[in-house]
Parts: structure tokens; sequence; C-alpha cells
């Protein structure tokens, strides 16, 4: 069959999957939104359905002052004994820690913290013993891919932290894996940043200890020399087997948008590429070692169809899965019903790296046609289109002395600048729509059925090459004022990909 890339689209970057009986799991980054790190599940590794987050309590995660694209670093998600365990790094913090459950469609545990600096952490588990990695360095001042021995109960550290190799030699090296196949121990990683000179490397060895030897070909897998190709900044990736004993990489990418515009918003997306050992215990990966917008295979059954989710509403979706906030929600600030979202505005705005009333869904594709009706009676609500407080694109209706207003509001870096107002009198209600291309998006209101194009923006300005950062465009809806009650609602909701 034929599956097309990436699997999961949208921001969410860094995943890391395990296997559990007949069923894939897999975790991603979420930085400072909130839930942390959503979860998805598999039956065939192309069709990935959302089942819930690992961080839902506050104080499993803090993020009250967390700056933009801190908080939730990469997670890696294992299985042991009947047991789950997703490890990640709170950056802010610089804290490694992890939680467990033992329902993945449940509670998970409260942190565990471990004494050990760096970021990407992974656990792998053998002989009753677990092994606990990062990137950083070690007890004795060596970078590198950095172990300890720990008690998992405890999170206590077991042995000193050493560094176990040093890569392929490309800048930071991050997202330590172990693996054990067929008697050999295999030591995934990745190296030149997240961005277009990412690459997946790796070594292997005869203990889960080291020493560890470089496969001969590093990179394994990266599109850094594929010019004019769509799919860039391949990297950061986790090693799944399949029911039939194949072996896959499950891996982060992004999408630019356009064959040589070297810019992308949407974020760092779920890749899907195989894996082939050789004879000699060497793998290889994808294409001639790059992954592509698709593949055809016959490790896939030709009676597997991959879906695609197209339209999203308010109707279709689920406000505990598909939606997440900016850092930690004042719950009482939302009334969230079937049809409709009730927000209470409050001072703070989108401009400053605190939590706005804001509830927001990845936008998942380039073209897309964005819609809304919003009501309002004080301060201002509408959609914004949201990379951080100094990178957003807002369409409002706002509140001024002689009535009301429709703007668009354009935040690139230090400018931030209205670019358009349209009186509407007395009128307390606006139809708003957003058109989204690889290159722009177009704003329009709707007057007697009619839209009217409002105004246009570049997306560049939106991308992490602008902005910065390791996250992608969310789709919002805010709201700000300090009225006693809910003083914005929006109702009609829908996202339409095309």
């Amino acid at each position: 069959m034929k599956y097309n890339n990436p699997v999961i689209k949208g921001f969410y970057p860094d995943p890391s999957a395990c296997k559990v009986e007949d069923t894939y799991y897999l975790v991603c980054s979420s930085f400072q939104y909130f839930p942390g790190v959503p979860i998805f599940e598999s039956k065939d590794l192309i069709n990935w359905t959302q089942i819930g987050h690992c961080l839902t309590r506050k104080n499993q995660i803090q993020l009250d002052t967390v700056d933009s694209s801190g908080g939730v670093f990469a997670p890696t998600l294992r299985y042991n004994n009947g047991r789950f365990y997703m490890t990640t790094t709170n950056d802010t913090l610089r804290q490694n820690f992890y939680v467990w459950t033992d329902n993945i469609y449940g509670e998970w545990s409260d942190p565990i913290n471990v004494d050990q600096g760096g970021i990407d952490p992974d656990l792998y588990f053998e002989d009753g013993k677990t092994y606990f990695m990062s990137n950083g360095t070690d007890d004795y001042g060596v970078n590198g891919i950095v172990q300890c021995e720990i008690e998992i109960e405890t999170g206590q550290k077991l042995s000193p932290s050493r560094s176990i190799w040093q890569g392929s030699g490309g800048r930071y090296l991050e997202s330590p894996h172990l693996y054990k196949i067929n008697g050999q121990y295999y030591l995934l990683a990745a190296e030149g940043g997240t961005e277009y000179g990412h690459m997946v490397t790796y070594a292997r060895g005869n203990s889960p200890t080291g020493p560890f030897k470089a496969y001969p070909h590093n990179p394994v897998l990266t599109n850094r020399n594929l010019g004019g190709y769509e799919l860039q900044g391949v990297g950061h990736g986790d090693l799944v087997q399949d029911h039939e004993g194949e072996w896959w990489l499950l891996h982060l990418g992004f999408r630019q948008t356009g064959q040589y515009l070297t810019y992308h918003h949407l974020g760092r997306e779920v890749f899907l590429t195989p894996i082939t050992f050789g004879e000699d215990g060497w793998f290889t990966a994808g294409h001639e070692g790059t992954t592509l917008i698709s593949f055809e295979t016959d490790r896939i059954a030709d009676t597997v169809i991959q879906q695609e989710k197209r339209v999203f509403t308010f109707e279709n979706t689920d406000w505990n899965l598909d939606w997440c906030y900016l850092r930690h929600p004042v719950t009482e600030n939302y009334r969230l019903e079937a049809d409709k979202i009730k927000l209470k505005g409050t001072a703070v705005t989108l401009d400053i790296p605190a939590t706005p009333t804001f509830i927001g869904i990845r936008q998942k594709d380039f073209n897309a046609i964005i819609s809304c009706e919003v009501s309002l009676t004080n301060g201002e609500a509408g959609i914004t289109l949201y990379m951080d407080e100094n990178h957003h694109y807002d369409l409002a209706l706002r509140k001024h002395p002689e009535g009301y207003e429709i703007i668009e509001r354009l935040n690139i870096g230090d400018i931030k600048s209205i670019e358009k107002t349209k009186n509407i009198g007395q009128c307390n209600h606006a139809s708003l729509v957003v058109k989204s291309s690889p290159t722009h998006y177009h704003f329009y209101i709707q007057v007697d059925g009619t839209e009217i194009l409002f105004g246009a923006a570049q997306t560049k300005y939106l991308s992490s090459e602008i902005a910065g950062g390791f996250t992608g465009v969310l789709i919002g809806l805010y709201a700000t004022g300090e009225d006693q009650d809910y003083n914005a609602i929006f109702t009609n909701f829908s996202c339409l990909y095309s």
C-alpha cells in the first residue's frame, strides 16, 4: 500500500512510541501548552487517534512562568511489567522527571525527579535494572549521551552519571534511545539541531552501558541535502517493531511552505519511515537515507486505508483532547459547551508570556478555511493565528466608546500594528473568516451574507525561521476585558482543510 507523510499533522514534535500487544502508543512534546504531552494510539502505524495527555494536573508540571517554547521538552514513552512510563524535561526548571500509569486511558502519577541534567531523557529496562539517559554533561565533566542506573520506584540514582557516546560529530547531540535487537544494543540519537541540518544517527555495542561503535555511514536518516524538497528538518526519532517483526522509525520533520521557500509555520510533525536491517546487523532507513512524502510498502496490508479528518468543528472535536490552553488556564474563565464557547476575558493579552483567556487547536495543513461567529459585550474577542506572544495575527471584534469595530492586528517581533478597523455601529456580533494558503493568511468579514476581504499577511512571519522557538501555529479563540461575566461567545466554528 501507499501511505503519506506526515502521519500526524501539525505541531506534534519529538515523537516517542512503544508497542503493547497489538497497539502502538505515541507521545509528543507540548512546551508551554496545557494539558501536557498528548498521547496517541494506532493499530497500523499510519492512522493515529489521540486518547489523552500525560500531564493533566497543575501539580504535575509548572508552567505559570514558562516562556514560549519552554516547559515540556521531548518525552519518551516506555512500557515495563504492565506499567507505562513517560519521562521528560521541564526545560525552564532544568528538571528531568517521569510519571507512570497502569491505565494509559486514565490519570498519570505525580512526577518522580531524577538528579541528572540535560534534556530528552530516556528509560531502558533490563533484568530488573532501569537505565536513565539524557544528553548533557556527566558527573566527571564529559559531554555526550549520559547514562546512570536508577531505582524506578523513587528515581534515586544507583550509579554515577557517565557519558557513553559522543555522537558522530554533529552539533546538539540529543534524543537518546536505547534498544536491544538481536542480541546487540543500539543507541539512537539526533544531531545537527532541529532545523534544516537535523539528522538521525546511531551506534551499537554489546552492553547497555557501552562501549558503542558508530554506524560507519552516519547519518542513517536526513533530508539536509534535499534542496527544493518540501519535507525538511528530519530527525529526533524512536524505533518501533511492528506485528510482523519489521522495524520502523517514527520521527519529526517539517514541511516548508514552498519548493524553495525555506520557512515552516505548522510546527514539527510526526513522520513514519521504514527501517531495514542488513546481514551485518547495521540498519538503513527510508529511501537512500532520506524520508519521503509518500512510501510504497508491502509491510502494511492493502486493506489498510489511511484516514484523514478534514473538518474540525466544536461538535466533532473533544475539548479535552483536540484543544489546549496557554500555560495553566483559569478554568472559571471558560464555559465549554457542545456547540459554543463562552469566554471571560482578563487584562492579560496575547502579547505577554502569561496566561490569557485562550483556547486553541493546532493548524494541521497549509490550505484551510477557518470561520466562526463571535458576540461581544465588552473588551475584545476573535480568532488568533498564534505562534508566540510576539508573533500572532488577530481578526477580532472590539468594543469602543461609540459602539463596536472589527480589527486586523499583526504582531511581528517588536512591530505590533492594527492594520485595519471597520466600525459596525452598535452591532455586537461578527462573522469572521480566515483563508490560509502556504504563503498567506487572508482575513474576511461577512456582511449580509457576503464575504469582504479585510486584509492579508504572509505566513513566513509566523514561521520558526522568523519567530524562533520550537512550536507551531495554533488557531486560537481568545478574549480580553475585565467584565465580571463572560464577555464573549463563539459559535459556528469550523476549520476546513482542502
